[in-house]
């Protein structure tokens, strides 16, 4: 569409909002399940959810604790007095007319998080706001006609509403892996991307840098992945510079996202908060909390992304490999258990050993959910010490971990039964390396090593490692290589 070099002119500005569906039982204002997920169509629906006339909405109070955690998470203060507000328009899966949602006085106030890259710097995102409200139904088009379903009508919902402190299409996929990740590990929410637990609406204008005022912004709606809200704002800035470059201006609308095209496309023009006509609800009383309340509920929560990062800078682990690790709460809870009970050097070894796991059992977009590990910390430490003291190679480790996933046996145990102890014996390994030395086979890789070919060294290890079925000591064995032939 448009090449690098005239990219560099313009600067990217994104902000986004965040619609978390909250993990209650029940809906926001009725006792309906609040789970849809494979349920059939209108199922899991009440009188208030189908706004039958006389219905009054019931608050649920969960929803107002799962808030207070997320306003922890996003270092927000939590307002004292919230109140709800009617957002009128007139959609077939909106049966009240107007969505229940907190335009004037919403509960979680401004925050700020740090958001870590892949290049191991970070950026500080500030949220402007959060607010509680409930989601509308879901609409199927069929050719001449479209089918409702209500099921996700009446869903507990906070939208987090980010300032334009975002400037690459890395740094947006960025912000929203994080969000993610503080969202699930303060239980907010089951964090199911595919079912849309977490969705985002990505705001993207482009401007000639230095122009001292932001562009024309566009909205592109309803992203479900981490990759999607990259390639959407990349897209979308692309596009905009190409309209100002040829002359054009860009239009304040709504865009939707074409996976299989990998393009926005124009949905409607982009209302203003005077289209809503908001006006506060009448049926529902304000939100009151007191300084107590809300520490009761934050003081409870569970370590946060941030403090194991904190934790685990001593490892040494690279950055992929922490936000690999940070995929699955349970895996972070595991590695920071073994560094307790240890030292830097296990918790090394076991975090890259977890990695791998979590690697292959999530994917990029953080569809990871709990990862289910059977092992141990403490079987982790055992395995670990193994390696640390010659008994297992790190391949032999690897493959008695894979055993250990599948079975509750100890190391040790698993390492005996498929005869992985390495031979750390240095009498028995050396009459390997004086076979290995004297083989015809070896005659000039043992000259070039003399000549000084430090590479043929690792020919003369595995000769070695080879005759001993991959039992001996690699480490000892080059060491005992060296001494003989020198």
């Amino acid at each position: 569409m448009i090449d690098d070099e005239i990219l560099e002119k313009y600067q990217m500005t994104v902000g986004i909002e965040c619609h978390v569906q909250l993990s209650t039982t029940t809906k926001l204002f009725s006792g309906a399940d609040n789970d849809a997920r494979d349920k059939s169509p209108n199922s899991v629906v009440s009188p208030i959810d189908y706004a039958l006339p006389g219905m009054l909405p019931v608050l649920n109070y969960k929803a107002i604790e799962l808030a207070i955690r997320a306003g922890k998470a996003l270092n927000s203060e939590i307002a004292r007095v919230s109140r709800f507000d009617r957002k009128h328009y007139f959609y077939p899966d909106l049966p009240k007319g107007y969505q229940t949602t907190q335009m004037y006085q919403p509960i979680i106030l401004a925050g700020s998080i740090n958001i870590p890259l892949e290049d191991g710097g970070s950026i500080d995102v500030r949220i402007n706001h959060a607010h509680l409200e409930e989601d509308a139904g879901k609409l199927t088009h069929h050719g001449d006609h479209s089918l409702v379903d209500l099921n996700r009508a009446g869903t507990p919902l906070i939208e987090i509403v980010s300032e334009p402190d975002i400037h690459s299409a890395a740094e947006a996929k960025a912000y929203a892996t994080e969000l993610y990740r503080l969202m699930t590990y303060a239980g907010v929410t089951n964090g199911d991307l595919y079912h849309g637990n977490m969705r985002f609406d990505v705001n993207i204008s482009a401007a000639l840098i230095g122009a001292g005022k932001l562009g024309i912004r566009s909205e592109v709606k309803n992203l479900n992945s981490f990759r999607s809200v990259e390639r959407a704002a990349d897209f979308e800035f692309r596009r905009q510079v190409a309209l100002l470059e040829a002359g054009e201006m860009v239009v304040q609308e709504t865009r939707g996202w074409d996976e299989a095209s990998q393009t926005t496309t124009s949905q409607r023009s982009k209302e203003d908060a005077q289209d809503y006509r908001y006006m506060p609800d009448a049926d529902i009383p304000p939100i009151v909390l007191s300084d107590d309340e809300i520490g009761k509920i934050q003081n409870s929560m569970p370590a946060l992304p941030p403090f194991y990062r904190q934790q685990w800078q001593g490892f040494g682990l690279d950055v992929t490999v922490v936000n690999a690790l940070l995929l699955s709460q349970s895996i972070a809870q595991l590695l920071q258990r073994v560094y307790e009970k240890s030292d830097n050097n296990t918790a090394r070894r076991v975090g890259l050993w977890l990695s791998i796991i979590s690697g292959d059992q999530g994917d990029v977009d953080g569809n990871l959910g709990d990862t289910n590990i059977k092992v141990t910390d403490n079987q982790f430490i055992g395995l670990s010490k193994m390696v640390e003291g010659g008994e297992l190679n790190s391949t032999a480790a690897k493959e008695v971990l894979l055993e250990m996933l599948t079975s509750d046996k100890d190391p040790h145990v698993i390492a005996v039964e498929k005869n992985l102890i390495q031979v750390s014996d240095e009498s028995a390994i050396a009459l390997i390396v004086d076979e290995v030395i004297s083989d015809p086979i070896c005659a000039k890789a043992v000259a070039d090593f003399k000549d000084g070919n430090e590479k043929v060294i690792g020919f003369l290890v595995g000769q070695v490692m080879k005759k001993s079925q991959g039992k001996a000591n690699p480490e000892l064995a080059q060491k005992l290589i060296r001494e003989r032939i020198k």
